[in-house]
């Protein structure tokens, strides 16, 4: 039995508990006859329901906690163009709640064909990245090897804005102040320096650059140093070698 019939076979709505799992029935007999507006208010009584609190807890946060597979569903609704974008405002929604914070699966969808949905996948990505930094920096420190080894293919990715936008992420959440013994230990790796070069030289030309990144930036300055100076020299790519250069040049002021 869908939501809306139990809302409307009911006086009083049923207990958080159950209006969750009778989303997650909605959304899953919804198809391209279902109203926008019918998707839109469904949204709606999401963002109310994860407000709800019984006592000091919110109920349906903790329902969901103990049922991951509805996170796992609406992440999987990216792959669905009727849906993707109304599940993409229920995961944000979810995501202000640091329990919910899910990191799992997301790459695959901040790269899909259809241009919408990739930048609502994006966004939803970002916040992931950038909403709560204590739990992004325990989850980067115990899983540094599988997330650094996919956010690079987003940095090599053919599509110009899913660089550009991982670039910037990648800027945002490695200055978090939590995340400071991941970015030292970022930067100094040689299989991440060539695609780098441009966030280290946003992080080296930057007059304004915040405490954290001088200090990272002093204290591996010999290995940056040997580094930079060890990468062969880029065919055909003179503005990479410039800018290579102007970024040692930066660093050797600094001592």
């Amino acid at each position: 039995m869908s939501f809306f019939f139990r809302m409307a076979s009911r006086l009083r709505p049923s207990t958080p508990e159950e209006v969750v799992r009778s989303i997650k029935d909605s959304f899953l007999a919804l198809n391209t006859r279902t109203h926008a507006k019918v998707r839109k208010d469904l949204v709606h009584c999401w963002c109310i329901l994860l407000r709800q609190k019984d006592d000091d807890s919110y109920c349906c946060v903790q329902y969901i906690e103990n049922h991951l597979e509805l996170l796992d569903f609406l992440v999987g609704c990216y792959k669905n163009l009727d849906i993707a974008l109304n599940c993409g405002n229920m995961l944000r929604e979810c995501i202000k709640y640091p329990t919910l914070a899910n990191f799992e699966l997301f790459f695959e969808y901040v790269e899909l064909p259809n241009f919408d949905i990739a930048s609502d996948a994006l966004n939803t990505f970002k916040d992931l990245l950038t909403k709560h930094e204590t739990v992004v920096s325990e989850f980067l420190g115990s899983h540094y090897d599988q997330f650094f080894e996919l956010y690079s293919r987003l940095l090599l990715s053919t599509n110009y804005v899913t660089r550009r936008q991982a670039m910037k992420f990648l800027s945002e959440f490695l200055l978090e102040a939590p995340n400071s013994q991941i970015m030292k230990r970022y930067i100094v790796e040689v299989r991440f320096l060539n695609i780098m070069i441009n966030l280290l030289k946003v992080f080296v030309a930057n007059p304004n650059k915040p405490r954290c990144i001088i200090e990272a930036l002093l204290e591996n300055r010999r290995e940056l140093l040997k580094l930079l100076h060890n990468l062969p020299t880029s065919k055909g790519d003179d503005e990479l070698d410039e800018e290579k250069d102007l970024i040692i040049q930066q660093i050797q002021k600094l001592a």
